[in-house]
């Protein structure tokens, strides 16, 4: 039996492991003590970081063996985090091997899925990964059909990854079902009701994963959930704090990746790309981050670099969503013919894509609005919009509409991306530049100014070409009238 194989014994599943501390995810009523404990938690992750270290007089320092890399990646996708792409490969490798001789492992079966799973998702290959993961997770179900928590995990994993999020909702429930105490489903359940709208279930699905267990993975989840309420300031020091606490370089660049997200969201280019830096520092093929410091990059006017760091990330991960912000880049600087190199890659590797069984109608959606046929958009977001009615979809859609001279219903699709009490808590310069736009086609001229305002107060950079529009729409509006206000 190989090395890594010897560590399933200790790494045995959370129902069996003594329970650790509690906490709670925060109510309306108890944030501020959320907000000082997770800033209190944030604080000690800095000096962490920070490189403080104190020894005593005479003490050597002497680096602790670190594990394998199979078992260090095992860890990793067993609990949901990102492993270093060589790790994953060892640990794939070790497992395949072990399952030739050893076919009726159910355990291990599940997790050659899995791994399978975060393979796909960090290289986009997914039209070889995602099937090879399908593959392996349904032989551990038929190996093993009862009981079996771990590949019912994996499988609603899968589904998520796949956008397919009433899969991964009917597959995290069942595994639910099977092991209440297992906190590993519950992420996949918050990512599928997120994805289907089901937003009231979200908090309570988070409350029930911080009863259960605490650390890195569960932070960075609740800031997920934070950021989708509009509490930016807990979601950024959820995300310092398990940056701090990661247990290997990948873990740590992931977490940094979203707290470059979260910042480049608020409009602050200079933190981002921070970030973004240090995420690929740690983890040389975060390609994520690298897309991110493309983003912050042009934002801050160094366009050379940024395209260097798109082409970089599109070469190694070529992401739809990735090939079409590289060709919106293009089209800023007027250098029409590259863009359309870009804007060729999305649909080719949607179509990719669609191979692993992904579900990229949104992304294609979004790319036909602005430069291709906005009445397919309208078609495939409505399709859409039925399969899995989230936040998202319903921005998509609104704008789709309004690019295809449908503003009235547009207008109802606007209002459920941003109107919290819709759903649309999320503080986004995109919906709000949406909403503003359709608003000012509607000739209702305030609300189109209070929108494409937030817009750009939010993130003035958002679009290199959506947020020059909003500018100029809102200078075209001018000032509202001195009138005296209705009764």
């Amino acid at each position: 039996m190989d090395s890594t194989m010897k560590t399933e014994a200790a790494d045995r599943p959370p129902e069996d492991r003594p329970p650790e501390p509690e906490t709670s995810a925060p109510r309306a009523g108890a944030r501020s003590r959320v907000r000082r404990r997770v800033l209190l938690g944030a604080l000690a992750g800095c000096l962490v970081l920070g490189g403080i270290l104190v020894l005593l007089p005479g003490e050597e320092r002497r680096p602790a063996p670190g594990p394998a890399p199979g078992a260090q990646a095992h860890s990793a996708v067993r609990t949901g985090v990102a492993a270093a792409l060589p790790d994953l490969a060892a640990l794939i490798g070790e497992r395949e091997t072990y399952l030739r001789t050893h076919p009726r492992d159910a355990r291990t079966w599940a997790v050659l899925g899995s791994a399978y799973v975060e393979q796909g998702r960090r290289t986009a290959d997914v039209a070889v990964f995602y099937p090879r993961a399908e593959r392996a997770l349904r032989t551990s179900l038929k190996v093993r059909p009862q009981g079996n928590a771990e590949a019912l995990i994996g499988l609603a994993a899968l589904a998520n990854a796949r956008r397919d999020f009433r899969a991964a909702k009917s597959w995290g429930e069942a595994a639910r079902a099977l092991a209440p105490k297992r906190w590993t489903t519950y992420p996949q359940l918050i990512d599928a009701y997120t994805g289907l709208g089901e937003y009231k279930k979200v908090p309570a699905t988070l409350d029930t994963l911080m009863e259960l267990r605490s650390g890195p993975a569960v932070k960075a989840r609740a800031a997920a959930v934070y950021r989708d309420l509009g509490w930016r300031e807990d979601a950024a020091a959820a995300l310092s704090d398990a940056a701090a606490g990661a247990s290997s370089p990948a873990e740590e660049a992931a977490w940094q990746e979203r707290a470059g997200q979260l910042a480049w969201e608020r409009g602050d280019r200079e933190a981002a790309l921070r970030h973004f830096r240090a995420a690929v520092r740690l983890d040389p093929d975060q390609r994520a981050a690298q897309a991110g410091q493309g983003r912050a990059l042009a934002a801050l006017g160094r366009t050379s670099e940024a395209l260097n760091a798109y082409q970089v990330a599109v070469a190694a991960q070529p992401q739809p969503q990735y090939a079409l912000e590289l060709g919106e880049l293009y089209e800023s600087m007027g250098l029409k013919e590259a863009a359309q190199v870009q804007y060729d890659l999305v649909r080719e590797r949607v179509r990719a894509d669609a191979a692993g069984g992904v579900d990229g109608e949104l992304v294609l959606g979004q790319f036909e609005a602005d430069h291709g046929d906005p009445a397919s958009a309208v078609r495939r977001l409505r399709a859409e919009w039925r399969r899995q009615p989230g936040i998202a979809v319903a921005d998509a859609l609104g704008w789709a509409l309004h690019r295809a001279g449908q503003d009235k219903e547009a207008l109802r699709f606007a209002v459920i991306a941003t109107d919290e009490a819709h759903g649309g808590a999320v503080r986004s310069a995109p919906y709000s530049y949406h909403r503003g736009m359709i608003e000012r086609d509607l000739k209702r001229y305030g609300p189109a100014r209070r929108f494409l305002e937030e817009a750009l107060r939010i993130n003035p950079y958002f679009s290199p070409l959506h947020a020059r529009t909003a500018r100029t729409a809102l200078t075209e509006l001018g000032e509202p009238p001195l009138t005296d206000p209705p009764s």
